[in-house]
C-alpha cells in the first residue's frame, strides 16, 4: 500500500507526497469545472482532439456566447499548468474567442470528455540522479487555416522528469517545413541555454 499525503492545496493545485515523489495535479480543480459546464456525466474519450481537425475563423456554424467559451478556454487554460498534455488544443481554442462557432465549441467539449477520463493525471517529480537537460521539440507547418502560422512545441526534462513546456504559434509565415523547423529548433535552443 502506498503512503500518499497532501502537502498543500492552493487555488485549485493539490500537492501530494508520495513514496516515490512529490505528484502535483489539479483533480479537484477538473471535477469543479466539469460541473461548471455541466459535462461532469459525459463519455469519456483517449484523446483532446481528432486527428487531421482544421478550425478557422470563417467555419459554418451558428455563433455561441462568446462569454462562455472565453470562461471555457480560461477555465482549460488554468489546467494546463499541471496538463501539458492539452496545451496544444487549449492553444489552438484561443485563437476563436472573440467569434466562436458550434464547431470550435465541440472541441472545446472534447476535451473536457478527455479530462473527465483522464482526472488523474498530474505531474510527478520522483527524486533522482540523472542530472542530464533533454529537450524535445516539433511544429507543424502552416497549420492556421487563417494566417497560414506554424505552432511550435517544446519540452525540456531533467532526467526523465519534464518541468517546462511550451506550445505557441510562429510568428513569421514560414515558406516549408524545413524552415518551420529551423525556427522552432532555436526557440528551443535559446530555452535550453537560458536554462
Amino acid at each position: 500500500m502506498t503512503d500518499i499525503r497532501l502537502l498543500a492545496y492552493c487555488l485549485g493545485i493539490e500537492v501530494y507526497q508520495m513514496e516515490d515523489g512529490i505528484f502535483i495535479s489539479q483533480e479537484s480543480y477538473a471535477k469543479e469545472m466539469l460541473k461548471k459546464f455541466k459535462m461532469d456525466n459525459c463519455k469519456p474519450i483517449n484523446t483532446p482532439i481528432e486527428c487531421r481537425v482544421k478550425l478557422s475563423k470563417h467555419d459554418e456554424g451558428e455563433r455561441v456566447d462568446p462569454t462562455f467559451f472565453k470562461s471555457l478556454v480560461g477555465s482549460l487554460r488554468y489546467l494546463t499548468c499541471t496538463r501539458p498534455d492539452i496545451l496544444y488544443v487549449v492553444g489552438l481554442l484561443s485563437h476563436y474567442m472573440e467569434t466562436p462557432t458550434t464547431s470550435h465549441l465541440r472541441t472545446a467539449k472534447r476535451i473536457l470528455r478527455y479530462i473527465k477520463g483522464t482526472i488523474h493525471f498530474g505531474l510527478l517529480y520522483s527524486s533522482s540522479n540523472d542530472f542530464r537537460l533533454v529537450g524535445y521539440s516539433d511544429s507543424d507547418w502552416a497549420s492556421d487555416m487563417n494566417d497560414r502560422k506554424s505552432t511550435t512545441g517544446y519540452v525540456f526534462f531533467m532526467g526523465d522528469i519534464a518541468f517546462t513546456w511550451i506550445s505557441k504559434k510562429q510568428p513569421i509565415v514560414s515558406m516549408s517545413t524545413c524552415e518551420t523547423e529551423y525556427i522552432v529548433a532555436t526557440s528551443c535552443v535559446c530555452h535550453a541555454i537560458w536554462l
